[in-house]
Parts: structure tokens; C-alpha cells; sequence
């Protein structure tokens, strides 16, 4: 929602914003439980995005050839954005019916989960060009598959190359962004258009990128002949730019860009890593060039004029106060009535600390509510101690705090108690505004505190990243919410993403119940429970979806209990032998070309944030953006004509199903290339980011 959420959302709005961006609506005709009526499938191949994002497997595998064909087909067209756990099944499906030959009609995300073995040579190229539009992200569980699309990718272009041409890089779409540093400092300029479209570099894929710019070769020119438009068609890379870069740059051509990103970012249209990322280091090449002291000087004298209201809407009002500055010439009078408009500027962290120290002056006994709700950008320097002085009475307070940009993830609990302690009740609304994530940080209190219809309301909540003592106190609560279901196959549909805190007896009546777990879920059960399980288990538990160890057997979970097995048992899998043992690299090493072309993505595991939580004082951790604008129109008429939402045991996603609207052309569209010539570069699946700033066309 940008910078300022909290102050650009009016009292209740907030909430009621963040559970239409949540929500599609009612079951639709058609919806069988919240998934697919094999009865009435006439009706997918008209179906909506918001109802296509609902859907299941099980039911789906009642579909003829010809029915489930045209099911991924309006998939496609309707870009509907399916999640890990629904693509791996349905790719399963797809194979077993002979489809994927059909590729050219399919989702690109579907294709990443393809058995790439069934890829004839001469679609190669045509295959890896559509999967490398897809989000990679997805394949974040199964190793094995990652690194069987990258070498596929290689083979596809005869074998490793060299120096990538702009052809080959066309053909890799957003699989570029796996390329290790060298490889991207060799390759033809055009990868510029690729790494557009990484959701973040590596440190050393920075280095690369920059080395790349100083060496003048791309269509931008060396950075002294860089303009505007030229900067703008960088899109996201432009953040990271070094400040040795920014000080070759024409001043008038640097201030201008600087205009143009403070702008963009006040408008809410950038993310705030981003924004203040690009911010500190322009600003580091300003201060270098004209050999300012590294670090502020508290007592230095008030030199650039005292700070009005009309010097905060100046865009480059951080370009003519430094932090120092800042600190000299901020009146308190001037902060307690311009917060907000103050902190709609990407602040560096120095001067973050700045404003948080004026604040503690202004308000001694601690920041008040109204103003709290302008300060989720500051939030993560507090301590929790300091939070023990707010008073937080309101939902919508809490859900300014909580949001991507806001707390860390170790003050959520300090955060909701606060609330708590004020009457405050946590609903299901609240839990869909703040995200399952959140939940990973709740106290085991807190977690039983919520009432069982209110986790119903919440219903299927992305829990993954707990760390395992969480995800089994959070079972415990889903269970005590869903086990009322009329059935098992809806009890699983709502427990699914729970289920990484499931004993071993519910996984194995789940087995025997039939309920062919996808491998996402399965990579997310507690590793300890998984192996107390037996062969027989895993193969009725996965049931058609077993094939699928293949792709993740190299996923510290699944590894780890395939050392467990003896060479009789991983025959009976199917794992003994492949490109990969049990316990070797993710890397293929037959078939496929021997290279280092690609950086090692760790898969995570189940310990999660737990063994690597932020500090108070540190940069905030990003949990993504919720696609507002797209979501908002239907979820407010359904609110509107269908009153409060019921928990339902037909509608497994609990207050609504997550929507994401991507029919809307890509941001880059229509954008001016980078590389021209090569052609357009087609955009990855839609994701939660804001778009940059660019030319006009």
C-alpha cells in the first residue's frame, strides 16, 4: 500500500483492505467444497481467475482428458496464479493424461513442475523459453527440479557457453537470475533486460551488474553520458547502483532521477527496501563528493534553514538535508504536526535513528496511537521495552505496524500483547491482515487465546516459515478449530497447511484416508515425525504425487530420511538411481552438462525464522505485498451484498480465497527496452511488488 499505509487509511479500512486483497468471493457455482466439481466442470472452462485460484486436486482427477485440458487452458488465459502445493498436482495430473506436449497453451509456473525427461529435443527451446516466464520461487521445495530446469535451460543452448548471447539470454528469461556473477559479467549487455526481473541479486551479482555499467557497453554508455529515461529503463537495478557509479553521473541528470524515485515512492508505487536501498547509496556519493565527515556531527549549527512543512513536500529534501541536518534543523513543532509527511520520504537508517530520538524527546511517556500509526517504518528500531510504553487500542494501529515494511517479526508478540492488554480480541480479519507469517511470532498464550471460530474465519493461513515448536502449537489450535468437519477429505483441505505440526498418527490416518499429499506439503512436515514413517506410509500418504520425491530428494527433509532407508526401500521408491543419490548435491551429474554456471539455492527448512530472528534495531525483514488494487472491487461488493462472512466448512480457505489479479499488462510492458533488437524479453508471473518508475512510451 506504499510508504504510509497507516496514514493513508482511514480508521477500519485498513482491515477491511487487507481481507478484500485476501478474498475473492462467495463459493461460486460450481465449487464443490472449494475445489472442482467434477459434475459441473462445463463451468471451469469459463471460469474466473478468483474462482480458478481455488483449485484442488483430488476432484480434478475425475476429469476427462478433454475437461482438464480445457481447465489448464483457461488457467493460462486467465493467468491465475496457483500456488506450489497446486501446481506440483496438477502437473501430475497433466502427465498422467498425456498433456504436457500441449505446453504452448499452459501456465509458464505449471511448466516448471513438468517432468523434463518427457521434453522431446525439438521443443526444447520452445519449453525452457515459456518455463523461464514462470516464478522460480515456487520450486523453492524441490531442489532437484530447480536444478534440472537450470541444466536443461544449458542443454537446450548445446552445452555451457562461454559468453551468453543475447539470443541465449532471451531463451533463459528470469532463469538468469540463478546465473553466478561471472557468468552475468561475461554475458552479452542484453542480461540487463533478465535481471530486471529478479526479485533481488546476490552481493556478488551487484558487483557484477556494476562492473558491467562502468564498462560502458550496455545501450546506457558510461555513466557520464547516462540520462534520465536510460536510468528509468533500468527499472529495479537502478537501486543497485554503487556511489562510485552515482558520482560520474551528470548532477542535473542524478537530481532528476533522485525526483523521480522520491516521487514514485511517496505515491506509494516502490517498495521501501528498494527505495531507501537507491536513496543511501546516491546519498553516499554525494557526501563523498563533497568530503563530508562519515558520520554525523550532533552538534554541527543549523545551516541549510529551518525545516518547514514546505520543505518536506520538496522531493529532494533529503538531497539538502543530510542527517545531520536534519537532527540540527527538525523543531519539535514542526515533527509532532509533519510526521507523516516526513516519513513519506525513503529514509536512510541514519536518519531513521534521527526521528526516532526526536519522538523519544517529544513524547517521553512513548509514542502515541495516533502517531503510531505513522511510524511503521520506524517501528523495527524499537526495543521491547519502549513498545511496553504504546497503548494500542485499535486493530487497524496494529495492522499498520505488522505490515511488510513495518515491525519485525520478533516484535509481533510485544506488539499484540499491547493490544491485548487493552481489551483487544485477535479475529480472524486480523489474522488474514497480518498474514500467517505473523503467527510464527505469537506466543504459545497468544496462539490458544484465539477462539477456534475466529481460526475457522482466518481458514488456510501460510505457516511455512515457522519455526517447528510454533508450527505443532499451531496444529494443535487448527485441529481444535476444523476437527468438526463433516468429512475427512474437508478436514484435510482445511488442516493442509497445518499439518508441518502433525504427529505421526494423523499422518497416518491421513494415508489410509487417501488424501495423495502434494510434495510441497509433504517437504513442510516435522522431520523428526517423518521419519517414523514407514515406506508403505510416504507412498499411500504422497499416493500419486509420490513420483515427486524425484524433484526433492535433495531437500534436507526428504534427504535426510532417505539415508534412513536401505537400498531394498529406495528401490521401492524409485530412488535408487537417477541423477542423484540420496546424498548428493542437487546438481544433476548425468545427462547433463558439467558446469558452474549456476549459483546453490538452499532449500529451507523447518526450523524457519527460528534460528535466524532479526534483532530489534535491525532492517526490518519483507514479507511481501498484498495485490490491493486488484483485490479490492470484488472483495467489497461481496462484503457489501453478502454481509459478515460466516465460517463454512463448504469453503476450505476460511474467510475467502487469495486472489491475484494479473490480466493487467506487466509493469514493464510497453516500457523502452534495454537491449534494442533483442526483442521483448516476457514477463514472470505477477508478484507482490510495486512497479518502478519509467519513460513513458
Amino acid at each position: 500500500m506504499g510508504p504510509r499505509a497507516g496514514a493513508l487509511v482511514s480508521p477500519g479500512l485498513a482491515l477491511l483492505v487487507s481481507l478484500t486483497a485476501h478474498c475473492s468471493h462467495p463459493q461460486a457455482e460450481g465449487a464443490s467444497q472449494g475445489g472442482l466439481d467434477a459434475s459441473r466442470a462445463d463451468l471451469w472452462a469459463s471460469a474466473s481467475a478468483s474462482l480458478l485460484q481455488g483449485f484442488w486436486c483430488q476432484p480434478a482427477g475425475q476429469l476427462s482428458r478433454d475437461q482438464l485440458a480445457a481447465l489448464i487452458r483457461r488457467m493460462a488465459t486467465q493467468h491465475v496464479l496457483l500456488r506450489a502445493w497446486q501446481l506440483s498436482c496438477l502437473a501430475n495430473l497433466a502427465a498422467r493424461q498425456g498433456l504436457q506436449g500441449d505446453f504452448a497453451l499452459h501456465p509458464p509456473d505449471l511448466l516448471l513442475f513438468y517432468n523434463l525427461t518427457q521434453v522431446e529435443e525439438a521443443d526444447c527451446r520452445a519449453f525452457i523459453r515459456r518455463a523461464a516466464q514462470g516464478d522460480t520461487k515456487l520450486l523453492a521445495n524441490l531442489p532437484d527440479q530447480r536444478a534440472a530446469l537450470q541444466h536443461r535451460a544449458l542443454a537446450c543452448l548445446g552445452g555451457p557457453q562461454p559468453r551468453l548471447s543475447a539470443s541465449d539470454l532471451l531463451l533463459l528469461g528470469v532463469l538468469v537470475c540463478d546465473m553466478d556473477a561471472s557468468s552475468i559479467a561475461a554475458a552479452d549487455p542484453h542480461v540487463l533486460q533478465n535481471l530486471r526481473h529478479c526479485p533481488r541479486l546476490t552481493a556478488a551479482q551487484q558487483a557484477a551488474l556494476n562492473r558491467l555499467l562502468a564498462s560502458g557497453r550496455t545501450v546506457l554508455g558510461p555513466p557520464g553520458s547516462w540520462n534520465l529515461e536510460g536510468l528509468q529503463a533500468l527499472g529495479p537495478l537502478a537501486s543497485y547502483i554503487s556511489p562510485g557509479l552515482w558520482m560520474q553521473l551528470q548532477e542535473a541528470v542524478g537530481l532528476d532521477f533522485f525526483r523521480s524515485i522520491v516521487a514514485a515512492y511517496r505515491a506509494g508505487q516502490l517498495r521501501q527496501r528498494d527505495a531507501r536501498r537507491f536513496v543511501t547509496s546516491f546519498l553516499e556519493a554525494k557526501s563523498r563528493a563533497v568530503s563530508s565527515p562519515s558520520k554525523r556531527d550532533t552538534g554541527q549549527p543549523c545551516i541549510r534553514g529551518n525545516i518547514t512543512a514546505a520543505t518536506l513536500h520538496d522531493d529532494l529534501f533529503l538531497v539538502r538535508y543530510d542527517c545531520g541536518q536534519l537532527e540540527s534543523c527538525l523543531g519539535s513543532r514542526v515533527l509532532r504536526a509533519n510526521l507523516d509527511p516526513l516519513l513519506q520520504h525513503p529514509l536512510p537508517a541514519e536518519c531513521q535513528q534521527v526521528v526516532k530520538a526526536k519522538l523519544a524527546r517529544v513524547y517521553p511517556g512513548g509514542v502515541p496511537e495516533e502517531q503510531l500509526r505513522l511510524i511503521p517504518s520506524l517501528a523495527y528500531l524499537y526495543s521491547l521495552s519502549e513498545i511496553g510504553q504504546w497503548h494500542i487500542t485499535s486493530k487497524d494501529t496494529v495492522v499498520t505496524l505488522l505490515a511488510p515494511d513495518g515491525a519485525l517479526e520478533n516484535q509481533t508478540e510485544a506488539i499484540l500483547q499491547k493490544f491485548l492488554d487493552h481489551n483487544g480480541t485477535i479475529t480472524g480479519a486480523l489474522l488474514v491482515a497480518i498474514g500467517g507469517s505473523r503467527l510464527c511470532w505469537m506466543s504459545p498464550r497468544q496462539i490458544q487465546a484465539i477462539r477456534p471460530s475466529e481460526f475457522r474465519l482466518a481458514g488456510a493461513l501460510d505457516i511455512s516459515s515457522c519455526p517447528q515448536t510454533r508450527k505443532n502449537v499451531l496444529f494443535d489450535k487448527a485441529r481444535e478449530a476444523f476437527s468438526s468437519a463433516s468429512t475427512t477429505d474437508t478436514y484435510y483441505r482445511f488442516m493442509r497447511p497445518y499439518l508441518g505440526g502433525a504427529p505421526v498418527e494423523e499422518l497416518r490416518h491421513l494415508a489410509q484416508a487417501n488424501v495423495s499429499m502434494d510434495i510441497d506439503t509433504f517437504t513442510n512436515l516435522n522431520p523428526r515425525v517423518l521419519q517414523s514413517l514407514s515406506v508403505g506410509n510416504v507412498t499411500t500418504l504422497l499416493g500419486p504425487n509420490v513420483g515427486d520425491l524425484q524433484k526433492a530428494r535433495s531437500h534436507p527433509i526428504i534427504s535426510s530420511w532417505l539415508r534412513s532407508l536401505n537400498r531394498s526401500a529406495l528401490s521401492e521408491l524409485g530412488l535408487d538411481t537417477g541423477p542423484t543419490g540420496p546424498t548428493s548435491s542437487a546438481h544433476p551429474t548425468t545427462g547433463t552438462p558439467s558446469t558452474t554456471l549456476w549459483t546453490r539455492h538452499q532449500a529451507p527448512t523447518s526450523e524457519g525464522p527460528g534460528s535466524t530472528a532479526p534483532s530489534s534495531g535491525s532492517p526490518p525483514a519483507h514479507l511481501g505485498y498484498l495485490p490491493l488494487a486488484m483485490a479490492l472491487p470484488a472483495g467489497l461488493l461481496w462484503l457489501l451484498y453478502g454481509g459478515s462472512p460466516r465460517p463454512s466448512w463448504g469453503h476450505p480457505q476460511g474467510i475467502c480465497s487469495t486472489v491475484e489479479d494479473c490480466t493487467a499488462p506487466a509493469p514493464h510492458a510497453g516500457e523502452q527496452g534495454l537491449a534494442r533488437g533483442a526483442g521483448r524479453l516476457p514477463g514472470p508471473r505477477c508478484r507482490p511488488q510495486g512497479p518502478w518508475p519509467h519513460p513513458p512510451s
